[in-house]
């Protein structure tokens, strides 16, 4: 019996985060959800369990509201790096969850990465 896409999804999820939480060394999470319509980030301290920042396609400010694309990812790996900044994190791990690593992803880590936030 076939797996289903969603079932692949959720095994590629896991197995991403569990060797990411292997090699983490305390840093927080840079956690990355794409859907067709939006894209969000949260950076996210797992020893506490409390979100830091935050930046999403849903927010008005940012000026992509219900797009994403790759600039829009751009604009949102802008301003997690700035945030994270004014949250005083320099460093963080970048889980990609179950999502590829290419396209909007990819242009969300370097443009967080040119912010200045160290992946």
């Amino acid at each position: 019996m076939a797996n289903s896409k969603r079932t692949l999804f959720l095994k590629r999820r896991l197995r991403v985060r569990n060797k990411l939480r292997k090699v983490n060394a305390g840093r927080p999470r840079l956690s990355v959800h794409r859907s067709n319509k939006n894209i969000s980030v949260q950076l996210i301290d797992d020893v506490r369990g409390v979100t830091l920042a935050a930046a999403s396609t849903l927010e008005k400010d940012l000026g992509v509201v219900g797009k994403s694309n790759v600039e829009a990812a751009t604009k949102v790996g802008a301003a997690i790096a700035e945030r994270a900044k004014k949250a005083g994190v320099e460093e963080a791990y970048f889980d990609r969850g179950g999502f590829l690593f290419h396209g909007k992803v990819k242009a969300l880590a370097d443009a967080a990465r040119e912010g200045g936030l160290k992946i």
